[in-house]
């Protein structure tokens, strides 16, 4: 996720380049068939294209606001994973003993199972986090090159769940959860089975047991919450229609910018040859300003819709997960030379 105070222009230029050229053919060649072959009959009123600039500049605030929405709660459920997982730590440390035990285990033992229920959240939330970085039709990373550019490397892009699993679960929770076409959900199953195992024989308190039965509860929501982002997108009727009005209104302004600069030219001709002749080009510069705002407005709502695409500024849940990860093994008392290090920013483009 982008954590400076601001992008910097060659930063944001660079991400827009390619529409920025277009709007400058675009312009480029309006503003010379009108000065070469004096097409002055060639425009429309500034009024109706007032309006449809308004309708726009509203439709896209209405998306922007939307994906912020989308993005913020994204963020929220993520924080409620955070939460939920210390607690869920600080449950299994403090709850798993022979206070209640039928026969007493051996403090390696409960150690042993303590561990066990740990690394089996880790894995839940690897696996969720790879989840939610699996590409869906509607996303816009992969499909435009600039949107590959920006930013960080989502370092799911870098390895696979199986990998990123094995260390934290035994084989037979493997190749349990590996046959699953919902992971994070199987391990879950597993972890309330292993919590009622614990429980029956006297490990695990009843009433205990039912605190951490709330617990995988709560991460149940959570999953599911995070997963109703992911997999239902800003609808797309909105979405279209936010990028149709867009280019209409940026494909129209020609005809009234074009012929607005060439009236003010005529005016300045009379005082001014030189620059009246040729103020017709300024046009040029203009138009290609008004256009990039608004198209790069309509982006920035089209890529913020999806929080866990891995782009620049979307909810950065492969840290939160790491981060999550380090503060339960802390406290599990392992070294420091066993825990994994927070994931490097390696950059998909250094500008």
């Amino acid at each position: 996720m982008h954590i400076k105070k601001i992008y910097t222009t060659k930063e944001m230029f660079w991400w827009t380049r390619f529409e920025t050229m277009l709007f400058f053919f675009i312009i480029t060649f309006w503003v010379s068939i009108y000065y070469f072959f004096e097409l002055s009959w060639l425009k429309i009123p500034w009024t109706p294209l007032a309006l449809i600039g308004t309708a726009v500049a509203f439709v896209i605030g209405f998306q922007n606001n939307a994906a912020y929405g989308r993005i913020w709660e994204a963020r929220k459920i993520w924080g409620g994973i955070v939460n939920t997982s210390r607690t869920f730590g600080v449950y299994v440390q403090d709850m798993v003993n022979n206070e209640y035990a039928k026969e007493d285990w051996d403090e390696a033992d409960l150690q042993k199972e303590i561990k066990t229920l740990t690394y089996r959240h880790i894995a839940w939330m690897n696996a969720l986090r790879h989840a939610m970085r699996m590409p869906k039709p509607w996303e816009t990373t992969v499909k435009h090159k600039t949107n590959q550019e920006w930013g960080a490397r989502p370092p799911e892009l870098d390895t696979n769940l199986e990998d990123d699993l094995k260390p934290y679960i035994s084989d037979a929770d493997y190749q349990h959860v590996i046959n699953k076409s919902n992971k994070p959900t199987a391990l879950l199953y597993l972890q309330s089975h292993h919590l009622r195992a614990l429980k029956e024989s006297g490990v695990i308190w009843e009433f205990s047991f039912l605190q951490l039965e709330d617990i995988i509860q709560e991460l149940f929501s959570l999953q599911g919450k995070s997963e109703r982002i992911k997999n239902f997108p800003y609808p797309r009727h909105f979405a279209t229609l936010n990028y149709f009005f867009m280019w209409i209104f940026v494909l129209l302004l020609p005809f009234a910018l074009v012929p607005q600069f060439a009236s003010i030219g005529n005016d300045v001709l009379v005082n001014n040859p030189l620059v009246g002749k040729f103020f017709i080009w300024l046009a040029i510069p203009f138009y290609v300003i008004v256009a990039w705002i608004f198209h790069t407005m309509e982006r920035i709502g089209r890529t913020g819709e999806n929080p866990f695409e891995g782009t620049a500024n979307d909810v950065p849940i492969s840290t939160i997960a790491r981060g999550i990860e380090i503060d339960l093994r802390q406290n599990l008392g392992e070294s420091h030379d066993e825990i994994p290090k927070q994931f490097e920013i390696k950059l998909h483009t250094q500008f």
